[in-house]
């Protein structure tokens, strides 16, 4: 048995999950089968790994299931075993991406500033070093190196593209995964870019590029901020001429911009986002990675 307040919570994203089920979820893991209509529904796999997840900050699928067994019987009487709600749940991997994208879409709060978005991207780690060679999902990782920890690691890499909320965490309004060797600003072009217009971008050095953002301005009137780069060979006078002003520009972005990283801080803090190392397989790698995205935010649902 689960507290009356749990209870109400367990109806009301069940609900959400049923209504998602027959809009859109169901063609991202339509049966084809004698056995298109199990006695334990999708809905409810989906239902018991977000609600777990959620409310008992669970990240490994073995703990959600030994919950569900142990406390949620009454709910779900043709629970499945744990290899088969884990094989079956691998499995919606295409509507577990498809449920956080309509998620974070359904319930925007109402102070986005829908005028500019904050742009960055996190590691998801499989596995680290220098030397280590990893052997998951490698149709969609590989290796890479994250500046900011210093850390060669095999995975992906989470790009977040985010309104800013004066105050308050960025909300996301785009979500895109890439190999971890993948160029941040290239993702961000072909996965980010199309939906873009009349935006103030804050992002990171990386994303710098004078001719591409230029183009951006002149044909969808986006405008585009980042800390300054110092340019390589550059002489010293000039380098001090400019560092003054280069300096409090370059803290004045980065005041804008720092709410995504204590966004992906929160993130990592709630799910365990970015240790990836107990995933076995594609499906299960993009499970965990989408599915903690929408764990985190299952709260908009009871604040809306």
């Amino acid at each position: 048995m689960i507290p009356k307040d749990k209870e109400y919570r367990l109806i009301k994203i069940y609900m959400y999950i049923c209504d998602m089920y027959e809009q859109s979820l169901k063609y991202h893991c339509q049966r084809y089968s004698n056995n298109s209509k199990p006695l334990f529904s999708d809905e409810e796999i989906l239902t018991i790994y977000f609600f777990v997840g959620h409310e008992q900050k669970y990240t490994l699928i073995k703990d959600i299931h030994n919950f569900a067994k142990e406390y949620l019987r009454d709910w779900f009487p043709n629970l499945v075993s744990y290899q088969t709600f884990n094989y079956r749940l691998n499995r919606m991997a295409g509507a577990v991406r498809e449920l956080s994208s309509q998620l974070l879409r359904m319930f925007r709060p109402s102070d986005c500033q829908d005028d500019t978005v904050i742009v960055d991207s996190m590691p998801i780690i499989t596995c680290c070093g220098r030397n280590r060679t990893g052997k998951v999902a490698r149709d969609i990782a590989d290796k890479g190196y994250c500046s900011t920890k210093n850390l060669y690691y095999h995975g992906l890499k989470l790009h977040m593209v985010g309104y800013r909320r004066k105050g308050h965490l960025p909300h996301p309004c785009q979500i895109a995964l890439s190999p971890a060797s993948e160029n941040d600003l290239k993702v961000f072009q072909s996965e980010c870019m199309p939906d873009l217009f009349n935006k103030k971008i804050f992002a990171d050095k990386i994303y710098r590029s004078n001719d591409y953002w230029e183009q951006e301005r002149r044909d969808k009137a986006n405008e585009f901020y980042a800390p300054v780069k110092s340019i390589k060979g550059a002489p010293e006078e000039e380098k001090q001429r400019s560092k003054a002003a280069d300096d409090i520009y370059s803290q004045a972005v980065s005041s804008v911009r720092e709410p995504i990283e204590a966004l992906f801080s929160w993130l990592n803090e709630k799910t365990n986002i970015q240790r990836a190392s107990k995933c076995r397989s594609t499906c299960g790698l993009l499970i965990h990675t989408m599915g903690k995205v929408a764990i985190a935010f299952l709260y908009l649902i009871f604040n809306y």
